[in-house]
């Protein structure tokens, strides 16, 4: 009896049916009222960490929804006045020191941002996990002294930058506090560790995240959020390419 309750335990956490709370599926849903918005208002720091020093680089993003989103570089002086701009799957920056506005695109997406451990590529993906992966539970465990459901995510559309996914969702709040990003391969690409949770409106929301290159040495990169605001209006015409230059 004590072996078929444990099989039966174990295919209804893997399983589920689809709108139940164990879904993996309804799992995925939920982290993605989180974490996604109609809007969005931030500032934050990325603290680089360096053989030499660290550096913290301070930033002011607006976006909408996942197909705009535009960043000015608020400090320090070095990186002052450098703004970003997203269109879709575009990119262009402006460099005040060379008065240029360079698009990016291609392999080029896959570069460092300014020697962290994120690439132009991460920057960008800010779509939904339920529209690009499936997912299937793998089981529970304790993470940060949290109880979490582990799930896999493949991925169902061929435009995404990592293949699968795994990744570690608090049952209580449904945000992940941490993930793990492959290529196709099986090849481990990055690991995500996020942290203080807090409430902000109706939504749990990380405010610490480290990103670190599974494929170099190093503690990672800390993106460390000041203040953020979700479902607010936009300044009028913030996503054009003629705000870059002003």
């Amino acid at each position: 009896m004590r072996i078929f309750f444990g099989t039966l335990l174990v295919c209804w956490l893997t399983a589920g049916t689809p709108g139940q709370p164990n879904d993996p599926i309804t799992i995925l849903q939920k982290v993605d009222a989180n974490l996604t918005s109609r809007t969005r208002i931030m500032e934050s720091n990325m603290i680089i960490y360096g053989r030499r020093g660290n550096r913290t680089i301070t930033s002011k993003v607006y976006a909408e929804g996942n197909q705009k989103a535009f960043t000015e570089y608020l400090a320090p002086e070095r990186e002052k006045g450098i703004k970003m701009l997203k269109l879709g799957n575009m990119l262009w920056i402006y460099s005040p020191e060379t008065d240029r506005t360079l698009q990016l695109s291609g392999h080029l997406l896959r570069q460092s941002v300014m020697g962290s451990d994120l690439s132009y590529e991460d920057m960008m993906e800010d779509r939904r996990l339920t529209d690009v992966y499936s997912a299937k539970s793998i089981r529970k465990e304790t993470l940060m002294g949290r109880s979490c459901v582990l799930l896999e995510l493949s991925a169902k559309v061929n435009d995404v930058n990592y293949a699968k996914q795994k990744i570690w969702v608090d049952e209580e709040r449904f945000v992940p506090l941490k993930q793990e990003l492959f290529a196709k391969s099986g090849q481990l690409l990055k690991v995500i560790t996020l942290s203080e949770v807090k409430k902000v409106g109706s939504r749990w929301f990380p405010h610490k995240m480290n990103y670190k290159d599974a494929l170099k040495n190093g503690v990672g990169t800390d993106f460390v959020i000041l203040k953020i605001q979700f479902d607010v209006p936009i300044p009028t015409g913030i996503f054009s390419k003629a705000v870059l230059r002003k």
